[in-house]
């Protein structure tokens, strides 16, 4: 058993959002197996189900002006931002496969949000960054210490349709954090966010390709399956991976 694993690169969020359709309608009917996207994107702002539009504080002039777009989309959780120097992993899951923790005739949507959270976390660490959960805030954190609250450093918004996940987790590696000042990032005002280039020492400074592959590699421990790198996506969705 493995998972496919296809980098896209830095994509526009309207054409991974047509990629990822195409996966999710290739694994809904077993033509491929199930899948994990790895990308970036060019700054753009995406709200999801329970998104507040107040929480975008940016005016619709400025997010014009600096050719910011802006999508509603069906994932799960309020307004987030995505931008260069971020990590976006888009899994395409079928939860009613052979998962961990599975106990019925497939895996909670809760239950599949721990798994992503601990893959994030296990990649923190091996940057040296300690993060953890907070109950009723999805996602990962670092850690508090003295008047500093915890910071945010991953987010994570799921879709689930027909048993197939899609959508999934960001987590800033190198983003620029000032883009964050657009929003209020997951309607959450007392908690700043972070990346991993401020939480890691100066001497292991982190790459998008040391953390790509870190993710990738903790992605298949925490999912106990294969990770099978796929050279493109026509080669993904021909099936001969």
């Amino acid at each position: 058993m493995h998972i496919n694993l296809l980098h896209l690169g830095r994509v526009p969020f309207a054409e991974a959002l047509a990629i990822q359709q195409q996966v999710v309608a290739a694994r809904k009917q077993n033509l491929i197996g199930d899948t994990l996207l790895l990308l970036e994107h060019p700054p753009v702002l995406t709200l999801g189900r329970n998104a507040h539009r107040s929480n975008v504080l940016a005016s619709d002039e400025f997010l014009e002006q600096r050719g910011i777009e802006l999508h509603e989309i069906n994932r799960g959780g309020d307004v987030t931002y995505h931008g260069p120097g971020q990590l976006v992993g888009y899994p395409i899951i079928d939860l009613r496969g052979d998962l961990p923790g599975k106990k019925g005739p497939h895996l909670g949507p809760v239950d599949y949000v721990r798994l992503l959270e601990e893959v994030l976390i296990r990649t923190c660490g091996d940057f040296g960054v300690m993060t953890q959960r907070i109950c009723k805030l999805t996602g990962v954190w670092t850690l508090a210490g003295g008047s500093i609250p915890e910071k945010k450093i991953a987010a994570i918004g799921v879709h689930v349709s027909q048993g197939v996940t899609s959508h999934g987790f960001a987590l800033n590696v190198t983003t620029d954090l000032r883009d964050f000042e657009w929003i209020v990032p997951c309607g959450i005002t007392n908690r700043p966010v972070t990346s991993l280039e401020l939480e890691t020492d100066p001497e292991r400074q982190p790459t998008m390709e040391i953390a790509r592959n870190a993710t990738a590699r903790n992605f298949g421990r925490i999912f106990e399956r294969q990770m099978l790198w796929c050279n493109s996506l026509k080669e993904l969705l021909a099936g001969s991976v």
